[in-house]
């Protein structure tokens, strides 16, 4: 169908993930806010600096209103005739929009409409100039400087100017000032990582050195080349092998029992069941079995279900993988210094599974034994902590609860064929309602 029934599914696809962001992202957000404000003292607003912010925030609306104005009419004419001129010469080159001859009508009406799109970037800069100019004040109290914020209030002026310039190609930077509104900071050119692992002598989960663990050091990142540039890791793969890894932990789990149908069942019906092993334990179990397959490697990164090993070279240059990967590996870290038995390990499991139900947790039987040191138990009990920490903060991520949502189906329809019928099963309708709307 022409890519029609692709882009509908895709559309329906964002449409899911924001309604994800609305209904269970944000609200965990408030709740997260709320239990810090509580547990934390209120914060005190200096006075002295309110009258600054005021005057700063009143002189940023005075100046880069009319400036961005003036900016964005004086550039306008720019942005009309080059759009027409680029438009004019892929409709003659039949390049871009007009490479298809089913798009030249569009894109015929593309060029028709392209003056509107002018005037909606000239208001969309006015508009925009209202926020900017008010966020002086809060660089004013940020700063503790009035001096400060006024050269904010000009040199967002010139990145304006010089934001147009780069887009309509023209010169090169502004003749406008850029003073420094920031005191200076360390470089951020070094990017933060963890010191590679080794594999070293004893034990199933070897340290590298009986030292404290690894800490955040920041070392410059090398040049890759071309080789190591093509066989970098997309953020979509390791999307894919987690909820993987995810079914597949799973699907152990409820081999042995750990889980249940009736789990499964009450985690895809109620939005809220607070069944945590389902919620965040499964996920956090994968987690941790993934970072304990690495270990055993001695990979410098993490080494995935697939085979493929994610490390600082290779990784994605992605904001969202920044916020787990360093504390993953950090985590790592932390496990190889406690040189663990497999008894620990195993108690490291459990913890980390069912997310703090003392009693669920006693009643399966792995292995596990408590360490007789209370210092060694607290130290496996705050990397479980973290490690459920890290998961918590990726479940809030746009995409992750359709995929692991689907996951959880396919764990329950696993778990159906195993016992044999759906009839079987102890709420049928609802299992039956549910598999039917498994989810791609």
């Amino acid at each position: 169908m022409d890519g029609t029934w692709g882009t509908i599914k895709g559309s329906c696809t964002v449409v899911r993930d924001f309604a994800d962001m609305c209904f269970h992202s944000y609200p965990a957000y408030l709740e997260e806010f709320r239990q810090c404000s509580e547990d934390r003292q209120p914060h005190s607003i200096r006075l002295l600096d309110v009258p600054s912010c005021i005057l700063v925030g009143v002189l940023g609306l005075a100046v880069d209103i009319p400036l961005y104005t003036v900016i964005a009419l004086i550039k306008s004419p720019y942005m009309l005739f080059k759009g027409w001129q680029r438009l004019l010469h892929d409709l003659i080159s039949r390049e871009g929009p007009f490479l298809e001859t089913l798009c030249v009508p569009i894109a015929g009406l593309a060029i028709l409409f392209w003056p509107l799109v002018v005037v909606g970037s000239v208001l969309l800069a006015v508009v925009s100039s209202i926020f900017v100019g008010l966020y002086g004040a809060v660089i004013v109290y940020q700063e503790k400087s009035f001096r400060r914020g006024v050269s904010y209030v000009v040199t967002m002026v010139a990145e304006f100017d010089e934001y147009t310039n780069d887009w309509l190609y023209l010169r090169e930077g502004t003749v406008l000032p850029k003073p420094s509104y920031r005191k200076r900071k360390a470089s951020d050119s070094a990017e933060f990582s963890v010191r590679p692992n080794a594999s070293v002598r004893g034990g199933e989960y070897p340290s590298t050195s009986s030292e404290a663990p690894a800490m955040l050091v920041p070392t410059l990142v090398p040049a890759r080349s071309v080789r190591e540039a093509i066989q970098e890791v997309k953020m979509v793969q390791i999307w894919a092998n987690m909820m993987k890894s995810c079914e597949m932990r799973g699907r152990d789990l409820l081999n042995l029992n750990v889980i249940t149908t009736v789990d499964l069942t009450e985690w895809l019906r109620t939005s809220d069941s607070g069944n945590e092993t389902i919620n965040l334990g499964i996920t956090s179990y994968s987690m941790l079995c993934t970072v304990l397959q690495s270990i055993k490697a001695g990979s410098a990164g993490l080494l995935l279900d697939n085979g493929v090993e994610v490390d600082q070279q290779n990784r994605p240059q992605d904001l969202l993988l920044d916020w787990f990967f360093h504390p993953v590996l950090v985590l790592k870290d932390q496990i190889q210094a406690l040189k663990m038995t497999e008894q620990d390990v195993r108690f490291l499991e459990k913890l980390t599974l069912f997310v703090g139900n003392s009693a669920r947790a006693h009643a399966w039987d792995n292995g596990a034994e408590t360490p007789q040191d209370p210092v060694r138990t607290a130290q496996i009990q705050a990397i479980s902590r973290r490690m459920i920490g890290i998961v918590r903060s990726m479940s809030k991520f746009p995409t992750y609860r359709r995929r692991y949502r689907h996951v959880v189906k396919l764990l329950l329809a696993y778990s159906v064929e195993r016992e044999g019928s759906i009839g079987s099963s102890v709420s049928g309708q609802s299992v039956s309602y549910e598999i039917t709307h498994l989810e791609v």
